[in-house]
């Protein structure tokens, strides 16, 4: 790996840079897996509340499915350089069961409210336990900053 030359962060920077980009950046990667049919991968869009990230998507999708049978998930923001990777336990909301501020955030962020679709929806939280967040090789050691739901000194 190739040395960038970008000036190393400290902890504190990056638990800042990392919660600035949750809170204004409208697309992440969303990891599961089904215990029989492996790995799948999905963008979609998100929201970030202070505590945890709310997306969601089809309730019949492979996502909504893989959630239902293994809870465990990875979300990516998308840059390679700047990376933040999270990692929790999703946990499932039908539309008639999200927390109304949560619902409303997320249709008042995107101009979608899937509260509103014929088709059923789910609403996907992930409180991260762990946040990994780095930009190139001199940032690869210390690059966790959340440990077991703990923001990291």
């Amino acid at each position: 790996m190739q040395t960038t030359g970008t000036a190393r962060r400290e902890t504190a920077e990056r638990r800042r840079d990392t919660l600035d980009r949750l809170a204004t950046e409208r697309d992440i990667w969303v990891s599961t897996a089904h215990p029989e049919y492996g790995p799948h991968q999905v963008p979609l869009w998100f929201s970030w509340d202070g505590q945890a990230v709310w997306m969601c998507t089809g309730a019949a999708s492979a996502t909504a499915r893989n959630v239902r049978a293994e809870p465990r998930v990875r979300l990516a923001l998308p840059d390679t350089f700047d990376v933040v990777l999270l990692q929790g336990a999703a946990e499932c909301f039908p539309v008639h069961d999200v927390p109304g501020d949560a619902a409303d955030a997320f249709a008042t962020e995107f101009g979608w409210d899937p509260r509103r679709e014929e088709e059923p929806f789910v609403y996907l939280r992930v409180a991260p336990r762990t946040v990994r967040a780095w930009r190139g090789e001199p940032e690869l050691r210390g690059r966790v900053i959340m440990r077991d739901g703990r923001w990291q000194d």
